[in-house]
Parts: C-alpha cells; structure tokens; sequence
C-alpha cells in the first residue's frame, strides 16, 4: 500500500476506505491468516495516519472541535489495526499477548520471521494510540509492552521493510522515560542507511523525534530537505506522505523553534 507507485494522494484516500473494508471483511473470515492480517493492520494505521491524524494536525490551531474528532478517529484506527494484529499473532503463537505483557519478559525473544512485519504494524499502530492519548494514563502505561513488541521483531529482523522498523525503534527510544537520544539517533541513522536514500519516512521522524525536541533548527531543515530530495526520487505513495509532511513542518518551522 504504503509503496505502491500513486502520486495523487486525493485518489488514494478516496479508494482506501473499500480496499481496508473488503480486506477486513475476508479477515474475518480467517483471523489467522498472517500475511492478511498484515495488510489490514498496515491499511488502517497508514491511513490513520496520513490522511485523518496529519488533517488533525493542520486543523488545531483554527478548529479544535474538528481537530479533536479527528485525532479521536484515528485512535480508534490505530487501535482498530493493533487489534487485527495482536489477533492474528496470538492464535499463531497462543499465550503470546500475555508474555508480551510481562514486565520483565526477555528482550531478546526472536519471532518467526513470518511474524515480524505483523508484529511491526502491532507496534507501531500502538504506539500511535498511546501519542493520542496522552490524557489516559491507563493507555500510556502500554508503551513499554510497545517497546517491547518492537524489539522482538528487531531482534529476528532489524532490516524489515528497508528501514521502517529500526525507524520505529528510533521513534520509541525517543518517546519513551528515560530513553536515549544517542541511541535513537544510531537506530535513525541504521533506517536511513537501509532505505539507501529513497525513503523520505526516516528523515522526517528524525528531524521531529531528534532536531525539533533538541531545538536544532539548522538539523530539523537539514533531515526534511533530504526527505523532499528522497521523495522526489521515488513517487511512491508513502513518499508522497511524506514529502506533504515535510513541506508543512518546514512551513510551520517558525512556530516549532
């Protein structure tokens, strides 16, 4: 979805909604279907993200009402594709939630590499509830189990998806207590280095999780003039995501600094 090669994003969203509906509807037919599960679990979340959370975003300073019922909307997305996800994962690997939910399960657990893009849209469809849902700390305390989750997958695979999931690593280091820049920048740097230069996805996480919390302007503009250089490279869908997220923090750079 994410890289299939369509530069209209308007078209995109219009024809998401029946693509994620009939995809959900044949995974109701076969809930363990991994590979499915997948599919739906990635539609929902990047769907969220790109076109119902990025318009909450542009909306919050002149529509707060609307910007709320949106951001209210993609959380339930996120949350909709996690559970497709952990559904698909616990009847392949029974007792799985429950060890994911241990506070002191082993960080080093290995999936099976069927496993690791499900448990990557898992993750990261989690962790993007958790950033909606800062007033409930019920939902926050999940983003250990979270990290957790992500670093199982890296630990079978730390290249999946060209960089996607060490950007992800990246992204929870920096967002979570105690985390380290230093750490997060090495993982940042990793998915950078696997998407060789055509994934704008990478830069753009950087440049928020790293340059803008820093108060790095130079930095911040740095990561998101590659990210539009690596977009225009490579039209595919998630570039163009992207390269529109781009335009508009470098747009809003004067109130971020």
């Amino acid at each position: 979805q994410g890289q299939a090669d369509e530069e209209d994003l308007a078209l995109a969203r219009d024809a998401s909604p029946f693509y994620l509906k009939l995809s959900e509807s044949l995974l109701k037919e076969s809930p363990g279907n991994l590979k499915l599960a997948q599919s739906v679990a990635s539609g929902f979340t990047q769907y969220a993200y790109a076109f119902v959370a990025s318009e909450a975003e542009r909306l919050t300073a002149t529509d707060a009402k609307q910007a709320h019922a949106l951001n209210e909307r993609a959380r339930r997305m996120y949350l909709r594709a996690h559970r497709h996800a952990m559904t698909a994962l616990e009847l392949s690997s029974p007792g799985f939630k429950a060890r994911m939910m241990q506070a002191k399960a082993p960080l080093d657990t290995v999936l099976r590499p069927e496993q690791v893009g499900l448990a990557y849209w898992a993750a990261a469809s989690w962790g993007a509830a958790i950033a909606l849902s800062t007033d409930d700390p019920d939902t926050v305390a999940d983003l250990p189990a979270v990290v957790r989750l992500a670093t199982w997958a890296a630990h079978t695979d730390p290249t999946h998806g060209h960089g996607a999931l060490a950007s992800l690593m990246g992204t929870l280091e920096a967002a979570r207590p105690g985390g380290s820049v230093a750490k997060a920048s090495q993982w940042f740097d990793q998915a950078i280095a696997l998407a060789a230069g055509t994934q704008a996805a990478p830069y753009v996480a950087k440049a928020e999780a790293i340059a803008q919390p820093g108060g790095d302007r130079p930095e911040f503009e740095r990561l998101l003039g590659l990210a539009l250089a690596a977009s225009a490279g490579r039209p595919d869908m998630s570039n163009q995501v992207m390269r529109t997220r781009a335009q508009w923090l470098l747009g809003m750079a004067d109130d971020l600094f």
